[in-house]
């Protein structure tokens, strides 16, 4: 099998001992020689300094890196001098979303949708930046219905999106059917899938309430029935998410992007399972 291209996401730290933890995570992963590592972006912009100067670390340690950057209780001017201070240092990709308001926030800002949020940043900044979107292979939680989630997808590649992310899921059905009615819609930027290894069956399963992706019930029936025993979730995690990996690329997914959580064992046993690396 060819070596399949990847990007790995992090969130930035929010104390030393954690970016001490992700540069050594980050050393290991590099290894996989992934395409560029992403850094998410807090509700309403609540990590901006801490997803800049991860990026700016990485960078410096010469490879690839994009912030997320999220317009939700932002306004133009706050998200101009964003895009500004990324291009003057240099940064040329991103990936842009909606984002989630935090709690107590009042209103969604002057950019309500992340099609809002491509479109200006290419008015402000014409072909700098490679910009990544999020695909809901399941649907967005919010969404009214599938074909109103697939028309806000079309819409953000219209704006002028590069490519697109998928959030995680357990189904490459969704997916395939997902690629296949966006091509259907004239969308035919790359749409690649994002990777949630497992190790943790509370975690996924508060995840995955929070961001509406499906656990297959056979999946959840099955973590449930390892208890406390961490050694079997992970061996069957790995098992799982390899199959689903070897199955979406065999079927014609670009790429694959980690949702790594700051760590570098689950990604690297995926990947060296996949690669026979």
């Amino acid at each position: 099998m060819e070596t399949p291209n990847i990007s790995i996401e992090f969130f930035p730290p929010k104390t030393p001992e954690g970016a001490e933890k992700l540069r050594v995570a980050r050393q290991k992963l590099v290894e996989l020689n992934p395409k560029y590592f992403s850094v998410t972006f807090g509700a309403g912009g609540s990590t901006q300094h801490g997803t800049l100067s991860t990026v700016l670390e990485i960078l410096a340690e010469g490879h690839e890196a994009a912030p997320h950057l999220s317009c939700v209780g932002g306004t133009r001017e706050s998200i101009r001098a964003i895009l500004q201070e990324f291009k003057a240092k240099g940064i040329r990709r991103l990936v842009a979303l909606r984002g989630d308001l935090p709690s107590g926030y009042g209103g969604a800002g002057e950019l309500r949708y992340a099609s809002d949020l491509v479109e200006f940043i290419r008015q402000e900044t014409g072909d700098w930046f490679h910009i990544e979107v999020a695909a809901y292979p399941e649907m967005h939680p919010q969404a009214r219905s599938p074909q109103d989630d697939l028309q806000a997808f079309a819409r953000k590649v219209q704006a002028g999106a590069n490519a697109a992310i998928t959030q995680y899921f357990y189904n490459p059905d969704a997916y395939f059917q997902f690629v296949d009615n966006a091509r259907k819609l004239g969308v035919d930027v790359p749409i690649v899938v994002g990777i949630m290894p497992i190790t943790n069956y509370t975690q996924l399963m508060r995840f995955s309430d929070m961001c509406g992706a499906e656990i297959p019930r056979w999946i959840r029936l099955k973590l449930a029935s390892f208890g406390d025993d961490s050694a079997s979730i992970k061996a069957f995690g790995l098992d799982v998410v390899s199959g689903l990996c070897e199955r979406v690329l065999a079927g014609g997914a670009p790429g694959l992007h980690f949702y790594s959580m700051n760590q570098a064992a689950a990604t690297t046993a995926i990947w060296q399972r996949i690669t026979g690396a």
